[in-house]
């Protein structure tokens, strides 16, 4: 923060002093923090740890990455900001950057992006300047500060215009992992990302859009905001796939937050291992959000009404609960709709409960210790194990699974006799261990699990590529934030599963999200113009109710569709690209997949996996189709657009799954066929 005037002769100058300035200001934050001594300062060696390890990540969220520039833009208000606003004074400025850095006196240098004084840096304009004089941006090369633009907000003479850097930030060719967007939040999505921690936010956003920044974006917000309470009840985010994952792992780190977990949701309901895989039809109705009611009968099926008393001797008393009275208790937990496991704990102390009411009627004084006590007589624990007996998720799904009439015992009214025999296995299975579960099957079982007892609840979740989740799986992760918030992210255009979501309205209802609000993003950051005109021929065919991206990118893109005799020739467009600037990705169906690595291997291109982080060295991806989903690079070949169609169990899935592929570029698209378009494609 400091006063607004500028040396004349070299403002560039002056800016770079400052990012010096604040360099070396972080710098010392950094080993200010190093050279802690905590060795007198805990109680024992279990906090020493604790502070040790805190120390540690406030040690890394310090770190002063390279190529990374400190600050992106700067702020001039004309007026000291409102009361409700602490920081500001007439004639401030402001230098707006991925975190906050303070000099020796603690007056700070660089704002963080997420304070309350940096949000006009986002959302003031010509028609509302937020009371801001001069917005500056920043251009960088590599971690060198070498140019900047001025936009006057306050001066009427000053037309609007686009900003050239602002475009050149969003065109930079990328190498590495996916990269922070923080420079170049847009308004609608700046909305979005500084929505509060209380409510549920669903995203819907085609290719190019930004959708997955801004739900990790929004992810940073909110622990700056809830640092404390999100630091107990923790964060999540959830995506399609281990390379999707890989990709974007380094996006939060980037804004200095560490504590944040990912994982997919085959992750989340890891409880066995699954080792087989359900054909299309068994994987629909084992999704189906009617198969909760179908597992929640079998659970409860379990409990059954006391035909006999219980007779508790302690002693020389005789202290007998009759098995109307036992009825009375189970069907009272029963109504009370709790837990099976939380009902099954809590009966043993209401029979013992009915016992010493008795022993007080008699004259006898028991505390709490003879109740207890009582709980864990024999006579208890049998009456217990008869009328509630303990249940095995993963058993109990398997008995559903491979025992017919248990299926239509508690699937009567509610799956169909053709739908039981698609998800009943062939064969019948030893053991649990033995059993080759899928991933819905996994699914199932965590679905028992919250049955038998309540699943852990985080504080905010973000679910990204969310079309393609069944019911079931959404029912997994609003499990994971039943008392807490969530973000979901997706494209109902690019679902690729037969059971894909339909509407996010349906979506949220799943989840138990019922109020969540759903926001639309259509300008497109990513894509190019060509490009995305192109892909959205796909769209009546695929989801006729949305409407196409509309491309910002100044820059129209390469675009090429090319007919080719075999894969020398798709090898060699890769090397054509090659000599582009930036990542290539040559994204083909699965089913092509080997011949393509073989011919690369063959003609000497080196190239890596989805996931795997490209270099300048190694810049060429072979991407399966089926993997392309959410991944992004700077040129895409994309081989045999109906192959990629064809390899689908249905033409409508094959035509999203190609929709995907298609815009997965940043740069430029080349297309390349030999056995001719999808006739979609004109």
């Amino acid at each position: 923060m400091s006063t607004p005037v500028d040396d004349p002769l070299d403002p560039l100058s002056r800016e770079r002093s400052h990012l010096a300035g604040s360099r070396a200001a972080l710098r010392a934050m950094r080993e200010d923090v190093e050279s802690l001594d905590i060795s007198d300062v805990t109680a024992n060696w279990v906090n020493a740890e604790v502070l040790a390890r805190q120390i540690d990540d406030r040690i890394k969220a310090l770190a002063d990455l390279s190529d990374t520039p400190l600050f992106f833009g700067r702020l001039d208000y004309l007026h000291a900001p409102g009361a409700e606003q602490a920081e500001g004074a007439e004639g401030e400025r402001f230098y707006i950057g991925r975190r906050h850095v303070h000099d020796a006196e603690g007056d700070p240098m660089v704002i963080d992006w997420r304070a309350p004084v940096s949000q006009p840096f986002y959302r003031a304009s010509k028609k509302d300047p937020l009371d801001i004089g001069l917005r500056r941006r920043f251009g960088y090369t590599g971690g060198d500060l070498t140019a900047y633009e001025d936009e006057h907000l306050s001066d009427p003479a000053e037309a609007a215009r686009t900003s050239k850097l602002l475009q050149q930030e969003i065109e930079r060719p990328r190498v590495g992992p996916m990269r922070d967007i923080v420079a170049t939040i847009q308004p609608e999505q700046d909305e979005i990302v500084r929505s509060g921690l209380g409510g549920t936010v669903c995203v819907q956003g085609g290719p190019g859009t930004g959708k997955t920044a801004v739900g990790l974006h929004r992810v940073a917000y909110l622990l700056y905001a809830h640092r404390e309470r999100l630091a107990r009840t923790g964060t999540l985010v959830i995506g399609p796939n281990k390379s999707f994952l890989h990709y974007i792992e380094q996006v939060l780190p980037a804004l200095g937050e560490l504590s944040v977990r990912q994982a997919t949701v085959d992750d989340l309901v890891a409880h066995v291992e699954v080792r087989g895989a359900d054909g299309s039809t068994a994987a629909v109705v084992k999704g189906d959000a009617r198969m909760a009611e179908v597992l929640r009968r079998a659970v409860y099926a379990h409990v059954s009404m006391p035909t006999e008393p219980v007779v508790v001797v302690r002693g020389s008393r005789r202290w007998r609960i009759p098995a109307y009275e036992l009825e009375e208790t189970v069907r009272e937990l029963l109504d009370r709709d709790i837990r099976y496991g939380a009902a099954r704990e809590a009966l043993p102390q209401r029979i013992a409960h009915a016992v010493l009411v008795q022993m007080e009627r008699s004259g006898e004084a028991p505390d709490d210790r003879v109740q207890d006590a009582v709980a864990r007589n024999s006579a208890v624990k049998a009456a217990v194990k008869a009328i509630w007996p303990p249940v095995d998720p993963a058993k109990l799904v398997l008995r559903l699974l491979t025992d017919a009439d248990f299926l239509a015992e508690h699937a009567a009214g509610i799956l169909s006799e053709d739908e039981r025999k698609t998800i009943l296995w062939a064969k019948p299975v030893r053991s649990v261990k033995s059993a080759k579960w899928s991933a819905a099957d996994a699914v199932l079982i965590d679905e028992v699990n919250d049955l038998v007892s309540r699943t852990a609840s985080l504080g905010h979740v973000v679910l990204d590529e969310a079309q393609d989740l069944s019911p079931m799986q959404y029912r997994a992760v609003g499990r994971r934030c039943t008392t807490g918030s969530a973000t979901i992210l997706g494209d109902l255009a690019q679902g690729t599963t037969p059971w894909a979501t339909r509407s996010w309205d349906e979506a949220l209802a799943h989840l138990g999200k019922s109020e969540g609000v759903i926001e639309e993003l259509t300008a497109g950051f990513r894509v190019p113009t060509d490009v995305i005109a192109y892909a959205s021929r796909l769209l009546p065919h695929i989801a006729p109710g949305l409407a196409p991206v509309a491309s910002i990118r100044e820059n129209p893109g390469f675009f090429d569709v090319r007919e080719v005799s075999g894969t020398t020739e798709v090898v060699s467009a890769c090397g054509e690209l090659l000599r582009q600037e930036g990542s290539i990705g040559l994204i083909a169906a699965d089913a092509r997949i080997p011949a393509l690595a073989e011919a690369l291997t063959e003609a000497g291109l080196t190239y890596l996996a989805p996931g795997e982080e490209t270099t300048r060295q190694t810049r060429l991806t072979l991407v399966p189709a089926s993997l392309a989903k959410g991944l992004e690079y700077d040129y895409v070949l994309l081989d045999e657009p109906q192959a990629v169609v064809d390899g689908e169990p249905d033409e409508r899935t094959g035509l999203r799954r190609l929709y995907v592929a298609l815009t997965r570029a940043v740069s430029g698209l080349v297309v390349v066929h030999g056995a001719g378009l999808p006739v979609q494609l004109g």
